[in-house]
């Protein structure tokens, strides 16, 4: 089986610190790539990321450095920049990579300016890449501190995604690889804007029969989109999607469902980012996957209602009552 024994990190978010941990605890010699310098001399003087993750001690062997080309030269590397930055960095990255190097894409998103999903992204700027996604159940902060997780590594070579899995798996940290890659991206994009959905149920005091009702029917729309891409409704139904669904919609750790509680509760989109120093993924997300849902003939009326709140084309109360006057329709539909 392969051996990966130097893996690196792209991003210093607490996901990225956290998975760089992942891979520490796994015996592999990690390094992680942070833009900010600060991120960078907290890691290696400390062995925290104060910015991000703070109050977690990291693994004295994870080295930072914002060197992208150094960070680069590595077995295989695990991408947890923020979705819409996903291009950017692959980009600039892409004239330091050995061919054939697993680029693993951790960042749960849709690319927004062009509705491409993130292995679209990947083949079109680093065509030398071999592609696998990470996704599932996991808040940063547990992952780092050892707590029981379980995910999915999809890689359509199945032997090469066992041998990631067992790269970084742990006896904590339990990757279940998948040859099914849209299903598990998908899962990922679609359960961030639904997070934000129960957030304002929650925001809202709409009861826990609202949020139960809205994570059912949201999951029916996530289904639909994955099978008309091609997913198989068994990835859907596993950790990448309906588990990452249950965790997103049911804790306010969720970045996603904590800014649908503010929005809920009725702060302004622009006032809620402004004082947060992590990314919302599903706020980017909302828009994209909504036009790339018209654009398949798939019906998803709450992933619709989300990207109209955050665009700010419809108030919170509006949308709810758009969702609530639909028609009455078999539940299979």
């Amino acid at each position: 089986m392969r051996q990966f024994k130097k893996i690196s990190v792209i991003g210093a978010g607490a996901w990225g610190t956290a998975l760089a941990q992942v891979a520490a605890d796994a015996g592999r010699d990690v390094t992680i790539w942070a833009r900010e310098p600060e991120v960078v001399e907290s890691i290696n003087a400390t062995h925290e990321n104060a910015t991000f993750l703070s109050g977690v001690e990291l693994d004295r062997g994870i080295d930072a450095t914002a060197d992208l080309a150094g960070a680069a030269n590595a077995d295989a590397l695990l991408i947890v920049t923020p979705a819409q930055f996903v291009r950017a960095t692959l980009k600039e990255m892409e004239p330091h990579l050995v061919p054939g190097t697993p680029v693993i894409l951790c960042a749960k998103g849709i690319e927004q300016r062009t509705g491409s999903l993130l292995t679209q992204v990947l083949a079109e700027t680093v065509p030398q890449a071999t592609a696998a996604v990470l996704s599932g159940p996991s808040f940063a902060r547990e992952v780092a501190m050892g707590l029981p997780t379980a995910v999915t590594l999809a890689c359509a070579d199945e032997t090469l995604g066992h041998a990631l899995a067992e790269a970084i798996g742990s006896r904590t940290f339990r990757p279940y690889y998948s040859t099914d890659l849209t299903g598990a991206e998908i899962g990922g994009a679609v359960k961030n804007v639904l997070a934000i959905a129960c957030g304002v149920v929650e925001g809202r005091k709409l009861g826990a029969s609202a949020r139960a009702a809205l994570t059912t029917r949201g999951f029916a729309e996530m289904t639909r989109l994955g099978l008309a891409f091609g997913a198989r409704r068994e990835t859907l139904a596993g950790l990448s999607g309906l588990g990452d669904l249950i965790l997103t919609c049911n804790s306010p750790q969720s970045r996603n469902m904590s800014l649908g509680i503010a929005l809920g509760e009725g702060k302004s989109l622009d006032e809620i980012m402004g004082a947060r120093n992590s990314v919302s993924e599903g706020v980017h997300t909302a828009t994209a996957l909504a036009e790339l849902a018209s654009a398949k003939g798939v019906d998803m009326p709450i992933a619709q209602a989300v990207a109209a709140i955050v665009t700010g084309r419809m108030e919170v109360d509006e949308a709810m009552v758009a969702l609530l006057s639909r028609p009455f329709r078999a539940e299979g539909d």
